[in-house]
């Protein structure tokens, strides 16, 4: 694994994987073709104001802010991507952030949520979307709300229970907010998970971004809610 988002991905079934890893694929291909126009297009903005725009600051000729809660920073003029903890970043990840700057308009986020099928073009898509978002959370999760909450408060989830009993907001860019959301089932109802968007997201990603951003919150809850084994090597009922 060899960036951010590799990283929080987690291991979804087989079948689920290759649709994700194919989706990577394409963006990734799509990115190695455009990421030279991407610098170009961001080098056009006058820095400090970019910095002020999507959420980062502007230190030492870098724009600097938190992607998935590591530090990145983007020296300027290239646009060279460094993770400040010493780990790498991907053509991915790097594709990502360089999108995310060139998006950033400085709009406010709305404090209101969304459905993916609310985003421009997404009403195209958003069923492949909630197969490896809503629905990877329900093939985690179940009915087990509190092991989704454990595994919320795990990754520093902020609660939101005006949404729902077993909900949570986690932002993976200074201007981009995602929340989790579980139903757990029961003998009459089948458990529904969704992952949710602030409305002004697409002020600061493509709709493909965040459909692949809110993957990756799904990947990030399924391996936070993983059992851990043992440190010893010891079972677990010992």
């Amino acid at each position: 694994m060899t960036g951010l988002t590799e990283r929080a991905v987690g291991d979804p079934p087989a079948d689920l994987a290759a649709e994700i890893e194919h989706a990577r694929r394409r963006w990734e291909e799509s990115m190695l073709r455009q990421v030279d126009g991407l610098r170009e297009a961001v080098r056009a903005r006058p820095p400090q104001a970019l910095a002020h725009a999507c959420g980062g600051t502007w230190e030492s000729s870098s724009i600097v802010l938190p992607f998935w809660g590591r530090r990145v920073r983007l020296h300027w003029p290239q646009l060279a991507v460094s993770v400040e903890d010493g780990g790498p970043s991907s053509i991915f990840d790097t594709a990502m952030l360089l999108y995310y700057l060139r998006t950033a308009d400085g709009a406010a986020m709305a404090d209101r949520w969304i459905g993916f099928r609310e985003l421009p073009d997404g009403a195209f898509y958003h069923l492949a979307y909630q197969r490896y978002s809503g629905d990877r959370l329900v093939r985690a999760f179940g009915s087990d709300g509190a092991a989704f909450d454990d595994a919320g408060r795990a990754l520093q989830g902020l609660r939101l229970p005006a949404l729902a009993e077993h909900a949570f907001a986690f932002q993976p860019l200074p201007r981009i907010r995602l929340a989790a959301l579980l139903w757990p089932g029961d003998d009459e109802f089948p458990a529904r998970g969704s992952i949710l968007f602030d409305a002004a997201a697409s002020h600061y990603m493509t709709t493909d971004g965040l459909a692949l951003l809110g993957g990756g919150l799904a990947g990030r809850m399924e391996k936070a809610g993983s059992p851990k084994p043992p440190p010893d090597g010891s079972s677990a009922g010992r």
